[in-house]
């Protein structure tokens, strides 16, 4: 018997990967057929999670769900044309400023090797020959200016259809805080009636702490890291801190490959200036880490850190970018959910 029992529990477990890689290869596959609806429905989906707050508080003043959902949306739809007049325009106009300036970064940084190896053979140090690098360098000049004027060309066309995506995506948020409830309880009755509620209660609580505090988290990389930068005269300032913070929405590694991909650009044109900006920012970092993520965020997924680079990995392999921004969220949700139904069959047996 428990020879027969083991051999069951091997032919489970091992059917269970090819099984579990068969889907994440379908899933990829259909996300890729349908690439754009999905990724439209999913932001408006997060939109409307994160605007269903203040229109709760609103419907807390006695002001009907309509009329709630209708002055929030306005009100997001003005900071939203606030943000793109004043902040949008910065990040454009520095982002072409730095497009700019790079070429000339890489040719300081080609002469600043050529020199390093000079030096070197003078004091006969040994040192690996950085021509290769040098010609690499040059190669890598050449194809971003020729990638330039193909980027302006084709920027209008980007920015019309970022404007048409983003209009779709507060016309969808704005019906799913109207009708998203009815919609999500007549998906949830088709689940057996066990599952129902935990999964319920696992999304919100996983999706709320996720998102909510990854924008806050954000935010606070942004405002703190552009003073400072400011201050110790890092060129493009603002730029590299939205860069950072941006990269923060990216779950647990993202702040770190932010970082380290201005500290290495902004490397190219002055080593001081990259040293104190990889020290701000690291700083900076675990403030947010060790201070207010334990806060907004506390341990609400349980996974493992093991098990939480897995995710984002395939995450990423599924859907890019926002895979690795669902990934945890659904990852938290799905554990939570068998662990709600685990303790409701030990209450139950016991």
């Amino acid at each position: 018997m428990r020879h027969w029992a083991s051999l069951k529990n091997l032919l489970i477990y091992g059917l269970s990967a090819p099984i579990i890689a068969l889907n994440i290869g379908l899933l990829s596959f259909v996300f890729h057929y349908f690439r754009h609806p999905l990724t439209i429905l999913s932001i408006a989906a997060i939109l409307a999670f994160l605007l269903n707050y203040p229109v709760r508080f609103l419907e807390g003043a006695r002001i009907s769900r309509q009329w709630a959902v209708t002055i929030v949306l306005l009100l997001t739809l003005a900071l939203m044309i606030l943000i793109g007049i004043t902040l949008v325009p910065l990040v454009i106009n520095q982002t072409i400023q730095l497009s700019d300036k790079i070429p000339d970064w890489l040719n300081s940084f080609q002469d600043k090797l050529i020199q390093l190896e000079a030096a070197a053979q003078r004091q006969r140090l040994p040192l690996i020959n950085l021509k290769i690098l040098a010609n690499q360098t040059n190669a890598s000049i050449e194809n971003l200016l020729k990638e330039l004027p193909l980027g302006a060309v084709g920027f209008a066309g980007t920015l019309l259809s970022s404007l048409v995506n983003t209009i779709l995506v507060i016309v969808l948020a704005f019906y799913m805080l109207l009708y998203g409830d009815r919609v999500w309880y007549g998906l949830v009755n088709l689940l057996p009636e066990k599952i129902r509620v935990p999964l319920s209660k696992s999304l919100r609580l996983n999706f709320h702490y996720f998102f909510l505090s990854q924008f806050l988290l954000a935010l606070f990389m942004v405002t703190t890291l552009t003073p400072i930068f400011l201050v110790i005269k890092i060129p493009f300032a603002f730029l590299f801190a939205v860069v950072i913070g941006i990269s923060q929405l990216i779950p647990f590694i993202g702040a770190t490959l932010g970082i380290g991909f201005v500290t290495i650009l902004l490397l190219l044109q002055n080593w001081w200036l990259a040293i104190q900006l990889a020290f701000f920012s690291i700083f900076m970092q675990q403030v947010k880490d060790n201070l207010l993520a334990p806060k907004l965020m506390g341990n609400f997924t349980g996974l493992n850190p093991i098990w939480i680079f897995v995710v984002i990995l395939v995450g990423f392999e599924i859907a890019g970018l926002l895979g690795t921004l669902v990934a945890i969220p659904i990852a938290g949700t799905i554990k939570g959910t068998f662990d709600a139904v685990k303790n409701q069959r030990t209450v139950t047996n016991n």
